[in-house]
């Protein structure tokens, strides 16, 4: 009796192979900067293999400092302590120039107290929400560029408000009054032209109801003290690794979800870009290469950099090859205006926007690249001047 062999089908096989590549495939649209950060540190460490000196490379006060931070305020936006700040105060306005006002000023000071990429991924659902309940979608994009620009240049005055000042200010020990003094004079013409852009919106009279929130009053407490306290490791007031025990211990018992939402992408895409920068810094061809570079306006090439690869890995790389800490630290926050990948937080709002506006990402990359580019080229100009004049 013969017995056919029925091979197995390789539709299963193809069916879960495809479901792999999906996901990963929306894990690299969902980070692209990180995949980014990736290939470049495999990429260099081809050339430089990895050896003992790969642990100088990291930054552990600036990890341990962003880590912190991210935690606490994903436990307070759990309780929704933000979006009840921000309620109360597009509550009180009248029109919609005025809730513009609000929404973009509420996004610049959460970027100099929870990070840029936190206030826009807290504050740009708020925006949207506004917009949809008063019926004024079509003013939306304007809206979150200003709100993105607002979180990208509102960090610059604090160490904590973007990751590249928190990188730069741990790596040349810079004093925190000396910072804010750098920082001042481009942060009060970021406030000038924001506010003047918000100017141009109509005063068109809007009707919102508030949800009611109520913040749980102890656990809001004992979360701002937290908050306090990483804070406090950022200022150098507390030692850092203490945040590695005191965080995570609070939050295991308070609220484990913060510390599974934290932006573990975003830590990994600093520790890509400390081994990609710490490899490129050992040979001696980009050696030659950026102190060249740099010879000239530190401020100008660390500004046009961000526009091709992002910020954070700006101020990495360049921080290797320049003790110019002023206009690396003036060129890298500025140059978080201009392309949509000057700066991550650009991405997240385009992201957001683009959830709710699938089908106009044309439209909204033309007046993306308008006000951006308009920004960087202004306070670019106004940088070099204060410069020249000794004001900086």
């Amino acid at each position: 009796m013969h017995h056919s062999i029925k091979l197995p089908r390789s539709h299963g096989f193809q069916e879960v192979l495809g479901r792999i590549l999906q996901q990963i495939g929306l894990f690299v649209r969902r980070n692209a900067v990180l995949t980014i950060a990736a290939s470049l540190a495999l990429c260099t460490a081809v050339i430089v293999p990895p050896d003992l000196e790969y642990l100088t490379y990291f930054d552990t006060r600036t990890l341990t400092c962003l880590f912190c931070t991210l935690a606490m305020v994903c436990a307070l936006r759990n309780i929704r302590f933000f979006t009840c700040i921000a309620e109360k105060i597009v509550a009180v306005t009248k029109n919609l120039r005025l809730s513009v006002l609000a929404l973009v000023y509420i996004t610049f000071l959460g970027s100099m107290l929870i990070a840029n990429d936190m206030a826009l991924l807290t504050f740009l659902p708020l925006g949207y929400i506004v917009l949809h309940a008063t019926g004024k979608e079509k003013y939306m994009a304007f809206v979150f560029i200003l709100q993105n620009i607002a979180a990208n240049l509102g960090g610059m005055l604090t160490p904590f408000g973007n990751p590249q000042n928190l990188f730069l200010y741990s790596y040349f020990a810079i004093p925190t009054p000396e910072f804010m003094r750098v920082m001042l004079l481009p942060f009060l013409l970021s406030v000038a032209m924001i506010t003047v852009c918000c100017l141009f919106f109509p005063k068109e009279v809007l009707k919102i109801d508030t949800s009611g929130i109520r913040l749980p009053v102890d656990r809001t407490a004992l979360y701002l003290i937290l908050f306090a306290f990483s804070i406090a490791i950022v200022f150098r007031v507390i030692p850092y690794w203490t945040g590695l025990i005191v965080i995570p211990l609070a939050l295991m018992f308070l609220d484990r979800n913060a510390l599974a939402q934290v932006d573990y992408p975003l830590l990994f895409t600093f520790v890509c870009f400390f081994i990609f920068s710490g490899n490129m810094s050992r040979i001696p061809f980009v050696q030659n290469f950026m102190a060249e570079l740099l010879s000239g306006s530190v401020l100008t090439v660390s500004a046009l950099s961000c526009q091709c690869i992002s910020n954070v890995p700006s101020a990495i790389l360049l921080s290797r090859f320049t003790d110019n800490w002023r206009e690396l630290l003036l060129g890298v926050n500025i140059g978080g205006a201009g392309t949509i990948i000057a700066s991550l937080a650009s991405l997240i709002t385009f992201r957001e926007y683009m959830a709710h506006n699938p089908d106009k990402a044309g439209s909204y990359m033309l007046k993306f690249s308008l006000v951006n580019f308009s920004f960087l080229g202004i306070l670019l100009a106004a940088c070099l001047l204060f410069l020249q004049l000794g004001m900086i």
